[in-house]
């Protein structure tokens, strides 16, 4: 109990510490305090360049962190699987592919974006049960799968993307995973919507917290253990295609964060779903800030950056054998 206390107060700190480090360097760097009196009294160019700029790019990193980081906690809990995670299952891929769809059939209709993302999301996700269920959900059909998913709904985009670019017909940002030129606009679609999902998924955990035993004994509890899937699935899919829809394809943050949590605060999905999402937001804020700061006024892609950190991290829960904390 004390290390979970200590854990949530370092991440919280830590997310606290970032935001603000975040929001004062950059290509405008700018002292705390003229920061804090800009916000509030106005009159200073340079910090309604940061208002409009990069607290919208902050804010987004900060959102889309954490629904990745939970959706990937939820993925793990329903599939039994230490690997899944919306990047490597293809979750992220037919979101994406589904999202430029979705501008191309509706554009100027915003919310389309988070629509056609949850469309594709769910496709990917019932294309990886029907393929890979064959009494239980093996843990390596299921990566296999969603690696031919993946990479079947990347080739579909950068087709489709190519195609409307000979065309001459604009998709938007055809940046993948870009969390560049972010508006009020994206900050207000991932934060409601995260907020919401965030919300169900912390209500659901005691369900997670079910998943972890064998199938028999969930039925002889009385429980309809297909709905739990169904249930803690839609909202696994709703929160990575969001993520998706408004960040990009950012891989990782959903496999790194639910096992490092793991560790600290143990696997009881009432304590691990919050703080996953802390650790979420301050992991993918801090690769957008490092990408962002360390080779300026170039920019290295959060999504660079968390690939850099977790193809290594992927490699060594392959070395080990990883079954962390019960999640097989």
């Amino acid at each position: 109990m004390k290390k979970t206390i200590i854990s949530f107060i370092v991440v919280s700190i830590g997310l606290i510490t970032m935001i603000v480090y975040s929001t004062i360097n950059g290509s405008i760097s700018i002292p705390f305090g003229e920061m804090l009196s800009g916000l509030i009294f106005g009159g200073n160019e340079q910090v309604e360049i940061i208002r409009d700029l990069r607290l919208p790019r902050i804010l987004v990193s900060v959102a889309a962190g954490a629904v990745f980081a939970v959706s990937g906690v939820l993925f793990q809990a329903v599939m039994r699987n230490p690997l899944a995670e919306a990047g490597i299952l293809g979750i992220s891929s037919g979101a994406s592919f589904f999202t430029f769809f979705g501008i191309f059939i509706l554009p100027g209709w915003y919310i389309s974006d988070t629509l056609f993302s949850f469309i594709g999301g769910a496709i990917a996700c019932a294309i990886i049960y029907w393929l890979s269920w064959r009494s239980g959900l093996k843990p390596i059909r299921v990566i296999l799968t969603g690696i031919a998913i993946s990479a079947m709904f990347t080739g579909l985009r950068d087709a489709f993307l190519n195609i409307c670019s000979f065309l001459g017909i604009s998709v938007g940002d055809t940046n993948a995973s870009s969390l560049t030129m972010k508006t009020w606009e994206d900050v207000q679609v991932i934060v409601i919507g995260g907020i919401i999902f965030l919300l169900l998924a912390f209500f659901i955990s005691p369900w997670c917290n079910v998943l972890k035993l064998e199938d028999r004994k969930i039925i002889d509890l009385g429980l309809n253990i297909q709905a739990i899937r169904i249930v803690v699935s839609i909202v696994a899919v709703f929160l990575a295609s969001l993520g998706t829809a408004v960040a990009g394809v950012i891989l990782f943050a959903g496999l790194i964060v639910p096992h490092i949590s793991r560790y600290l605060v143990g696997n009881n999905h009432y304590v691990l779903i919050p703080f996953s999402a802390l650790a979420g937001s301050l992991l993918l804020l801090m690769a957008d800030t490092v990408g962002r700061i360390l080779i300026a006024p170039l920019e290295i892609p959060a999504s660079t950056i968390m690939s850099i950190i977790g193809g290594p991290f992927l490699l060594f829960l392959l070395r080990k054998g990883e079954k962390i904390n019960g999640v097989s």
